[in-house]
């Protein structure tokens, strides 16, 4: 439709696949000096001790793994991965050639024979704290494994720590199936875009004028008043990891399954714009009953996986790294009664119709935002320094509840019990931050959310109210679709479903009444 004749058509014509041919990168390509990329940048501005930053899971192996065989898997996965041989100087940051990596002394085995339970739990939480404190950027010690070795005939736990500057969650699905194929003997995938090929693609995709076109958004995005949450601004010096306290919400199979299904389809949106309009309902509800203002905005911090296909000639389907991307957003689902949000009514599918739309204003999901806030001079100097949101929000997506096998994840107790993955002296940089996960399980999806705060901002009750408040708005969005709740159409297409005309809500909310009425008539 736009490109109406074959002169038109034959000028923009490409050939199948042609954007999607990826660079062959020569020998050695992802060795050596690796440009900041707007995540790394993020982690140096992180107050506190950060050589422990990491991330770990914890597996169910089988009996007698053997050190040898396993410091040999360990050795091929390091060598292959080259992110996994990074090294930090001050600033800079270098991958170490192949083969500079010593496995041996990056394993260690523990004999837990006879033990369950909790004597279990407090082993795997000791040895989890003193495998964080072993990991060292500066020399290289990016990776720490730690075997639990329950005998020969008891399956055994293996737990992988790695610094979080090598690992994201979507490189977790690359490097544990390498980890077992390595250890079975056999070969690993190539990597056809390395970490570094792609942090240099990042650092000239800066400096694209399109993506400096975007910094009027987000200057107006952190122009958003955001008054004080708790008791005082967060302080790096008061407010750490080790003082956070956490509070978790769930909701059962029958509101999960219509909250992740029908809600979005009803509204052609996505997951995140449910949760994050039940978060803006319930922040603004919050905030006014508590005399903190009446504006209904909110600034929340997103994080993306960051693996966005905005360079040609990449595949990072099999690339290890953090990727991550956080970004800014202003929610502003405008003012709906307490009452009408937890009966479902009309507003509230007014409220999530507005803040897809503000979603759908974030080009590329977010990620041009570190790149002009970190790797655009001109443009960080205009970003810099300014308030960055109180409030983070992260859906880490759906799975489901995998059963107890080898090498695969151990017991959710275990995992629990590892403990934290940052240093109890590194600052807060949210004095509240959402961390929200559906497992699907034997009757249906559930739906919980950790909501870790500062604990000297607010007690525990505050934070309680608020997460209460969120899940009694998802239920609210629940009703309004499925129960038949609200008085009217309900859900309905938004302006950025409909691109190729230039129309706005509330000629569609006219057309759509009018066809809805047309309906009821015939």
């Amino acid at each position: 439709f736009q490109h109406q004749t074959v002169e038109e058509l034959a000028a923009v014509a490409r050939p199948v696949g042609e954007d999607e041919r990826v660079e062959a990168e020569p020998p050695g390509a992802g060795i050596g000096q690796v440009p900041a990329t707007p995540i790394m940048h993020w982690f140096r501005e992180l107050d506190g001790p950060v050589a422990g930053y990491s991330q770990r899971m914890l597996l169910q192996v089988p009996p007698s793994l053997d050190t040898a065989r396993l410091t040999e898997a360990l050795r091929a996965v390091i060598d292959h991965h080259d992110m996994l041989r990074l090294r930090v100087h001050g600033a800079e940051f270098e991958v170490a050639e192949r083969g500079t990596v010593d496995a041996a002394p990056l394993v260690r085995r523990v004999d837990v024979a006879g033990r369950d339970g909790a004597e279990l739990r407090a082993v795997l939480a000791a040895e989890a704290r003193a495998a964080r404190d072993r990991l060292d950027p500066a020399t290289g010690a990016m990776v720490r494994l730690v075997w639990f070795d329950a005998g020969p005939d008891r399956s055994g736990r293996l737990l992988l720590t790695l610094h979080h500057l090598v690992v994201d969650g979507v490189s977790w699905r690359i490097l544990l199936p390498d980890l077992v194929t390595a250890w079975a003997g056999g070969t690993l995938d190539p990597v056809p875009t390395s970490f570094r090929r792609w942090a240099q693609r990042l650092a000239a995709e800066a400096s694209d004028p399109a993506r400096a076109a975007e910094l009027p958004l987000w200057e107006d995005v952190l122009a958003t008043p955001d008054p004080v949450l708790g008791a005082r601004p967060l302080d790096p010096a008061a407010d750490t990891f080790g003082g956070a306290r956490h509070h978790t919400v769930g909701l059962p199979a029958d509101v999960t399954a219509p909250l992740l299904a029908d809600v979005p389809a009803a509204f052609h949106g996505r997951v995140g714009d449910v949760l994050l309009t039940g978060l803006a309902l319930a922040v603004a509800e919050w905030r006014r009953d508590r005399g903190v203002t009446d504006e209904t905005a909110v600034l929340v911090d997103l994080e993306g996986h960051g693996r966005e296909e905005i360079v040609p000639g990449v595949d990072l389907s099999r690339t290890v790294g953090w990727f991550t991307s956080i970004f800014p957003v202003r929610l502003d689902a405008g003012w709906v009664e307490p009452t009408d949000v937890r009966e479902g009514g009309q507003a509230v599918g007014t409220a999530l119709k507005r803040v897809k739309e503000q979603l759908r204003e974030i080009p590329d999901n977010g990620i041009g935002f570190g790149l002009l806030r970190y790797l655009h001079p001109p443009a960080a100097a205009r970003l810099a320094g300014r308030p960055h949101p109180q409030v983070a929000f992260n859906y880490l997506g759906r799975s489901a509840v995998p059963e107890a096998a080898d090498w695969g994840p151990a017991a959710q107790a275990e995992s629990d019990a590892l403990g934290g993955g940052q240093d109890d002296a590194l600052a807060l940089v949210h004095a509240i931050e959402v961390n929200a996960h559906t497992r699907d399980l034997p009757d249906g999806p559930e739906l919980t959310a950790t909501w870790t705060y500062a604990g000297n901002l607010f007690d525990d009750a505050a934070i309680a109210d608020l997460a209460g408040r969120w899940t009694a708005a998802l239920r609210g969005l629940v009703a309004h679709v499925v129960d038949g709740a609200a008085e009217g159409p309900v859900g309905g297409f938004t302006p950025s479903d409909l691109s190729l005309v230039d129309v706005g809500q509330d000629e569609i909310d006219e057309l759509a009444a009018e066809l809805d009425g047309e309906w009821e008539d015939d």
